[in-house]
């Protein structure tokens, strides 16, 4: 295909035109000031690594759906982005999928986008492109938040990278580490396997340390050393030092305050997830997370957490109901790099089993990572102290005047440490899964503080003089009983003074003990703030005055109300007047009648009804309208013997959770729950059959049967159930008793 220079240039022109609108909503993104200079991206030294003849064990099966999508006979523009984590191997992958296909097109091109090229040289070379014909182009990036803000019609789709598997892993590795047969010595297997679990199915990490064992001894004394050294290896001048300019590329594209963010991973133990509001609350008290207009610093902390996601630097382990990530991780090889830059800037020490005391007086953040420990000498600039420790600790709090973070949760303490309330400048106390029993008067003295985490000790009660710290955000204190039989006490609150409206800058409060406790339940009104509330032992009598007070805390999202017991009823429907944003509730107790106020929340996404035991409104009916309602459990909160869910209801709701209710019967019509994912019926005893229509839900994943009759299971076994083939869609089906898997019957 020929063109003349003017006839290109209009060409050009029309399309910047029309592609104006595409520029303007990602110009945010990919106009962002980086802190590095003249960081461009070292090409020749790593071209190797990435193009030409590289192998590609385990990538066929991604490959092979690029060349169809590639292929697929559609007579227009179609772009593809393909995101990952740096050297997962993007770059392999598409150069692979173009070679394969460049002939079948008039016209091909492939665009090398680095530091070193303008943006709009870039921008005109993928617009000098025909926009029909079957025209089509991939584009590989770190960055997820550039290929989603693209997406706006079919026209655009984006292919997540994945690690490879173990099978494909090992394959790759022994292809690399070894020269005869790609076979591991039998002597060096134990350690092979160690050092491809920290490679984590990251390619260029399995290539770059198979190369550098196989220039290696291959005895167990070297493969050893190089296993407990890749984080020295990985620095200037080491023998990985390569990978580390990769893996660092994303890294120093960041702004400053997300470098801070990213670098705190290393303070967690490797392969260890850590909470996303933890992090976040983190994040906060070492002042990483700045104000911004209308925000709250903890939904600020989100978005940063969101943008490292994104950017393919922190990795969402384990997610909630609506999409958040409930913890997060790095891959092994990142938090090895993390641990060196950590070095090299004085970020964090660590101090780990078997290293000697590294830490000085310079040492500005330290973790324990050691069974025992002890600590006496001075560290006049520490402001982080965090124990992963579950041994015997010794420590002189006194060297540490001042800390503002302090993280001992699930060490031995057995007494809140008194020296702590000395710490004047703390803003941040996790004294988590420890046996102290209560917390001194004194603790007034830390006015800083900002997060007060004491949830699995052992305390009941706090002072008064709490009501001291003004900046105080969360205050969380609670016991869970986590048996395998669900029990109606299973969360054990606290009593706090009566004038807890003291306390106004609080974000979450829980979980609160109601029990005779009459003036604090109207002084909640006052804590205008609040985001999540937690309340246990509420009399019938109070619950007027709590939904009064309820009404008042308008940026409420998560609310939790537990009765005094099993027969004390939940008197809740005096509210009219509900906060519009609430997301999250769960009743626990008795409901005479159904809340009317809960059938308007429009934003609710959570609902969970315990031992609610109604018997005239039908909770299914009062719920299936909410239009963001994703999860729904109702344990004994039903005493009707059906349930029927009718099509076009319940329009997002991903999880059903059905247990201990008298049902015999459940119908679901045709059209109802489109996007339900997972169904959990748990001790149903009476019920006879799956419901009527389950095999309609075309987006069913999940079914988990617990403590279910036998007479139930068998219907769905692989040979002679009758129901078998009712659930002929479901990947993953499984029969557990007290909590264990007993039967897969996928």
């Amino acid at each position: 295909m020929r063109h003349s220079i003017n006839d290109l240039i209009e060409k050009i022109n029309r399309s910047l035109e029309n592609s104006q609108k595409i520029q303007e909503r990602y110009q945010k993104l990919v106009s962002t000031p980086t802190n590095a200079v003249n960081n461009t991206y070292p090409h020749e030294k790593l071209a190797s690594l990435f193009l030409g003849n590289v192998d590609t064990v385990g990538m066929e099966e991604p490959r092979n759906k690029l060349v169809s999508w590639v292929l697929e006979p559609k007579q227009r523009l179609k772009m593809m982005f393909v995101v990952g984590m740096a050297g997962l191997g993007k770059t392999t992958l598409v150069h692979s999928v173009y070679e394969r296909v460049k002939q079948r097109f008039d016209s091909h091109v492939w665009i090398t986008a680095s530091e070193s090229k303008t943006k709009l040289e870039i921008l005109l070379s993928l617009l000098a492109l025909p926009d029909g014909n079957n025209s089509r182009i991939i584009i590989t990036t770190r960055r997820g938040d550039i290929a989603n803000s693209c997406r706006d019609d079919d026209s655009i789709h984006i292919h997540k990278l994945q690690p490879l598997s173990w099978e494909n892993a090992k394959r790759l590795f022994h292809t690399k580490a070894f020269s005869r047969n790609s076979r591991c010595p039998s002597g060096l297997e134990e350690l092979s396997q160690s050092i491809l679990q920290k490679c984590d199915g990251l390619p260029l990490g399995i290539i770059e340390i198979g190369r550098l064992l196989k220039s290696k001894a291959q005895t167990a004394y070297e493969w050893q050393k190089l296993h407990d050294n890749l984080e020295s290896e990985l620095r200037s001048g080491g023998g990985l030092s390569n990978m580390m300019k990769v893996l660092s590329t994303s890294y120093k594209d960041l702004p400053y305050h997300l470098k801070y963010c990213f670098l705190y991973m290393g303070i967690f133990p490797e392969n260890k997830p850590v909470k996303r509001r933890r992090l976040v609350r983190l994040w906060i008290a070492e002042r990483f997370v700045t104000e911004e207009r209308g925000k709250t610093l903890e939904e600020v902390g989100e978005e940063y957490l969101n943008e490292l996601i994104d950017r393919s630097l922190i990795q969402a382990n384990e997610m909630d109901f609506d999409g958040r990530p409930k913890s997060v991780g790095v891959h092994c090889l990142m938090h090895k790099m993390i641990l060196s830059l950590s070095h090299e800037e004085n970020f964090c020490t660590l101090h780990c089993t078997g290293a000697k005391k590294n830490f000085t007086e310079k040492t500005r953040r330290l973790s324990i990572q050691k069974k025992d420990f002890d600590i006496s000498q001075e560290l006049p600039r520490l402001r982080t102290f965090f124990s992963f420790s579950t041994g015997r600790v010794n420590i002189r709090w006194i060297n540490f005047l001042r800390l503002r973070v302090l993280d001992i949760q699930g060490t031995s303490l057995g007494a809140f440490p008194s020296v702590t309330t000395d710490l004047l400048l703390l803003r941040y106390l996790s004294l988590r899964n420890t046996d102290i029993r209560s917390i001194p008067e004194t603790v007034s003295n830390l006015k800083q503080l900002e997060t007060l985490d004491l949830k699995q000790t052992r305390v009941k009660k706090l002072p008064k003089s709490v009501l001291q710290l003004g900046e105080l955000r969360h205050l969380l204190v609670c016991r869970y009983n986590n048996g395998r039989v669900v029990s109606f006490d299973a969360v054990q609150g606290f009593k706090v003074p009566k004038k807890i409206s003291a306390l106004k800058n609080l974000q979450k409060l829980s979980f609160v003990k109601a029990r005779w406790q009459y003036r604090m339940i109207e002084e909640l009104q006052h804590l205008t703030q609040l985001r999540k509330l937690g309340i246990v032992a509420l009399e019938k009598e109070d619950g007027k005055s709590l939904c009064d007070s309820i009404e008042k805390m308008r940026n409420l999202h998560s609310l939790n109300v537990t009765s005094l017991n099993q027969e004390e009823p939940l008197q809740l429907d005096a509210m009219t007047n509900p906060p519009p944003f609430l997301q999250r509730l769960h009743l626990k107790g008795p409901l005479p009648r159904f809340p009317k106020w809960v059938s308007s929340l429009h934003d609710l996404a959570r609902i969970r009804l315990n031992w609610s035991s109604l018997s005239e409104d039908n909770p299914v009916e009062a719920l299936q309208d909410l239009p963001n309602l994703m999860e729904l459990q109702l344990l004994d909160a039903y005493t009707g013997t059906q349930l029927e869910f009718h099509k076009g209801k319940f329009q997002k709701l991903k999880i059903l959770d059905l247990v201990q209710l008298k049902l015999r019967f459940i119908r679901m019509e045709d059209g109802t729950l489109p996007c339900l994912q997972k169904l959990i019926i748990r001790k149903c005893s009476e019920l006879e059959r799956v419901p009527v229509g389950i095999d309609d839900l075309i987006h069913l994943q999940e079914l988990l049967l617990c403590d279910m009759p036998e007479k139930f299971v068998t219907q769905l076994k692989k040979k002679g159930g009758e129901l078998r083939h009712l659930l002929h869609r479901i990947s993953h089906i499984g029969s557990y008793k007290e909590g264990k898997l007993v039967e897969d019957l996928s």
